[in-house]
């Protein structure tokens, strides 16, 4: 087992753990002095390009992006979201994986839950990589946003999932738009971490995605709280350009070879 997971696995119930996503080596060579895990997620399809979900990203897309994020990355678990089509089936899965890990030296993967995939996780996991999982809203799978957990047929259908997903051999399991007390209740049962997202105080650790928290994407749902408004910032900083440019202020000597 890495380190790293050994490290995340040591803060269940002791400290929680700090998680966010990225998608460039500028972002991650920041946010990586104060992360205990970055993810690539494939929530990039929605960030950066703009698609109406997550269904149509490529492994390449996602290696990509991963290759800039490590150049990042000095000690946080680096883990990769595997696109929807990537991991069908247990030797699809597996050489994905391995391409995916060969490719960017991240830590390891996300597969979503599909109510179908734990002998993929537990495949993945004897052939020594390491996994996360994901249920609640998975926007693999799902077409609607809604909240999980609200009936005692879904609290125990997400509690079951869970465990099987921990027995595959998971290190931990995001936690996306689950109730409260049914969150409270999986991260109690579980030894391995939940990784929350819209799913309350109650799990390991929290996830966001980083374009939201600094005021990027303008997608600012309930579970999302803003820590800084940096459209605001940018757009100063190009008001400022232009002006210097149209007003020939800029460049300037020091700015001149």
């Amino acid at each position: 087992m890495l380190k790293k997971v050994q490290k995340i696995l040591s803060k269940k119930k002791r400290t929680p753990i700090v998680c966010l996503t990225s998608y460039s080596k500028a972002f991650a060579q920041v946010i990586d002095k104060y992360c205990d895990i970055i993810l690539v997620g494939d929530s990039v399809a929605n960030v950066l390009y703009g698609m109406k979900d997550t269904k149509n990203m490529t492994l390449d897309m996602m290696i990509k992006h991963t290759q800039s994020v490590k150049l990042g990355v000095k000690k946080s678990l680096l883990i990769v979201d595997m696109p929807r089509n990537t991991y069908k089936n247990k030797t699809e899965a597996l050489k994905n994986a391995k391409k995916i890990i060969n490719k960017t030296r991240c830590d390891g993967v996300k597969l979503e839950s599909n109510y179908k995939n734990y002998n993929i996780i537990r495949h993945l996991v004897k052939a020594g990589i390491t996994v996360m999982g994901h249920i609640g809203f998975t926007p693999q799978f799902k077409n609607r946003f809604r909240v999980s957990g609200n009936t005692t047929t879904e609290k125990n259908k997400l509690i079951n999932e869970a465990k099987k997903i921990e027995k595959a051999g998971a290190f931990s399991i995001v936690l996306e738009c689950i109730t409260a007390n049914v969150s409270k209740e999986i991260t109690n049962q579980l030894k391995i971490s939940t990784i929350g997202i819209g799913s309350s105080v109650n799990c390991d650790g929290q996830i966001l995605v980083t374009d939201d928290i600094l005021g990027l994407s303008g997608f600012y749902p309930k579970f999302i709280k803003k820590y800084a408004n940096l459209d605001k910032v940018i757009e100063k900083g190009v008001q400022k350009y232009k002006s210097d440019v149209l007003k020939r202020r800029f460049p300037k000597k020091k700015n001149t070879y």
